[in-house]
């Protein structure tokens, strides 16, 4: 949705199909606005300022975590549900989206601390057969945590919000996402390029459940999630519910009126996504990974400087291990967002720990190619 056309959507006009069922009748205007509830912190007051007047056209609610040498900073604004209007809630879940890169990534570089995978090996040492012979180079394990694998991406659920909709219940396996994305062949060679694509994770969550005999799930919560004390992330399988407290997300669905109707989306089947998006968590959970991970206490040396590495020689190369290298005002970030709908989330962090920050928004058009605005001046507030 172009910015202009966010910035037309006001509140007051926004009309909600309460819900998970399919498209009804408009059912009761959105909720006023709630003031924010911030740490007292005058120093970030701007930050506190950034969320207010949720919910609003583009965001119905905002969790915001700041930290580093200035200390924590914590703020929330808007609700946890339309319909309720109730206060957002700061502990609540939501859907992390691509952040779950974050963990796949961190939990194989764990086995290659351990002997269990060379990242130099290719995939197929590992997932015989898994390619083919389309892919006359091979493809690395590096070349898929770094997104240079030239894979092209698998089977989805439809190209528009409504027909992604109608099979949010539906099980779309990642064996199946894989399968279809090799029949297409590789759309380069193995390290000439680089494109970020979910389905190199997805290939990865399929080598960590190879060489250790477990699910995905179990490993990554061995690995990663309980030394980083993510007591209240998980990751849902097929399940389409958020276990807990929980926010609502919406997509706003544009009418032949001129109208926008918000649809409930909490509820969706992200097993698709998996390794490379499906994780639920906490706004907490998520800065306890950030400076776990970049504290050294989950990936030891070398293999950490694989999360903080661009690929040489390659134009526009902008990702590493899980990660993606942003330069703001002289300061290198090492951040990763993701997007799943209704939901948009963002971690982000200087390499030294000098500032953290954890954004989880509930918005009304995640998937949207154009920043959300309530994200930018998060952004610009906490990165000033």
């Amino acid at each position: 949705m172009h910015p202009r056309r966010r910035a037309t959507l006001l509140a007051a006009s926004l009309v909600l199909a309460l819900g998970t069922g399919p498209l009804a009748a408009p059912a009761s205007a959105a909720p006023a606005s709630r003031a924010p509830v911030c740490t007292a912190a005058p120093s970030h007051q701007a930050l506190c300022e950034a969320i207010g007047g949720l919910p609003d056209a583009t965001t119905t609610a905002a969790l915001v975590r700041l930290g580093g040498a200035e200390g924590a900073w914590q703020g929330s604004s808007g609700v946890r549900d339309l319909a309720s209007g109730r206060a957002a809630d700061p502990d609540a879940r939501f859907r992390a989206g691509s952040t779950t890169k974050v963990v796949t990534a961190a939990a194989v570089l764990r086995l290659a601390s351990q002997g269990e995978v060379d990242l130099d090996a290719p995939i197929e040492r590992y997932l015989p057969g898994l390619l083919g012979p389309a892919f006359e180079k091979p493809v690395t394990v590096r070349n898929l945590l770094n997104h240079t694998s030239g894979i092209q991406p698998g089977a989805g659920r439809g190209d528009t919000f409504e027909e992604q909709y109608a099979h949010r219940y539906d099980t779309l396996s990642p064996r199946r996402v894989v399968k279809s994305a090799v029949a297409e062949g590789p759309a380069f060679d193995a390290g000439e390029r680089q494109q970020y694509l979910n389905i190199n994770y997805t290939v990865l969550g399929l080598l960590i459940e190879k060489v250790t005999g477990r699910s995905y799930a179990s490993v990554a919560t061995r690995l990663v999630l309980r030394p980083a004390g993510m007591r209240h992330t998980y990751f849902p399988g097929t399940d389409p519910r958020i276990r807990g407290p929980h926010h609502h997300g919406y997509q706003a669905v544009p009418q032949p009126d001129g109208t926008t109707r918000l649809v409930d989306v909490t509820e969706w089947n992200v097993a698709d996504r998996w390794a490379a998006g499906d994780m639920i968590s906490t706004t907490a959970d998520l800065e306890r990974l950030v400076t776990a991970l970049f504290g050294g206490r989950i990936v030891p040396e070398p293999q950490l400087r694989e999360m903080f590495t661009v690929p040489a020689g390659i134009e526009g190369a902008a990702h590493s291990a899980g990660l993606t290298r942003w330069e703001h005002r002289g300061t290198v970030y090492w951040l990763k967002s993701g997007a799943r709908p209704g939901y948009s989330t963002a971690i982000a962090a200087t390499e030294d720990l000098s500032l953290t920050l954890v954004y989880s928004l509930s918005d009304t058009d995640a998937k949207d190619t154009t920043s959300n605005p309530v994200a930018e001046r998060i952004k610009e507030a906490a990165l000033m």
